[in-house]
């Protein structure tokens, strides 16, 4: 029986999520393609989970594509497109679901699996880990949204020499240059991470979905269209249970319980 290339571990309301081919580096196959396009929609879905953590197993993050398995398949031209949107398919479902996303990293996160952790919400770097677009060193160019990302994270000058140089970004430079939230010891850095999770998922569900639809709009918009956006989000969450909570457990000085409703 082979080994399963996707884990999934429920504690309590986070979902950890683990890409799990050590010996490739938990780059992406076609099977792990298809286990992350089937699970990620799911976990956003299911209500019953509040945060979600996306790492790698054996001390590496993500090496992007596994080009030597794909490579058959891409001498197909007429097939590229289709195998595209299978990878795009994996940076909507973390953007679009309502709830938080961490990446927690070790060792390499490359190509795609650069911008898959640049997809998340949040990064939590171990001191070993490194980001790198290194799609340009093998002709290519980013294809996870690096592209977008990157102007939007560190500015347009900074973004373009990641990308024409694919130069390795360290943990403490990722960090300097606000690609990494923290940057910890291995020894620290699940429990810390999980600790920032449970801390997450112990929020305003409803309060989540508004700021993550509110942040990733305006990206591409103007300042009204981002105030137009805050009052909708904001009017419906007044009018929420979990605003109510809110407000009585700020005045009876307890820590709010929210239901998501």
């Amino acid at each position: 029986m082979s080994e399963q290339v996707l884990l999934v571990e429920h504690e309590g309301p986070v979902a950890v999520v683990t890409l799990n081919r050590p010996r490739a580096k938990n780059a992406l196959d076609n099977e792990l393609l298809g286990a992350l396009l089937e699970t990620l929609p799911r976990l956003g879905a299911d209500a019953s989970v509040r945060a979600v953590l996306l790492t790698g197993a054996g001390g590496a993050f993500c090496a992007g594509a596994d080009l030597k398995n794909a490579m058959g398949s891409l001498q197909a031209a007429g097939g590229l497109d289709a195998i595209m949107d299978r990878y795009h398919g994996i940076i909507r479902a973390i953007v679009n679901a309502p709830k938080p996303f961490i990446a927690m990293v070790e060792g390499p996160a490359v190509g795609f699996g650069c911008d898959l952790a640049l997809a998340c919400d949040l990064r939590m770097l171990g001191q070993d880990a490194y980001l790198e677009e290194r799609f340009v060193k093998i002709g290519l160019m980013p294809d996870g949204g690096g592209s977008f990302w990157l102007p939007r994270l560190i500015g347009l000058g900074r973004a373009m020499e990641l990308m024409l140089t694919g130069d390795r970004v360290t943990a403490d430079r990722a960090l300097s240059l606000g690609l990494a939230n923290h940057v910890l010891p291995a020894s620290d850095l699940r429990a810390e991470t999980m600790k920032l999770a449970a801390r997450l998922a112990k929020g305003p569900p409803l309060a989540y979905a508004e700021i993550k639809r509110a942040v990733r709009s305006s990206l591409g918009s103007t300042i009204d269209e981002a105030l137009d956006r805050e009052k909708a989000g904001q009017v419906k969450l007044l009018q929420s249970a979990d605003c109510m909570e809110g407000v009585l457990a700020w005045m009876e000085k307890r820590d709010p319980s929210f239901q998501g409703k």
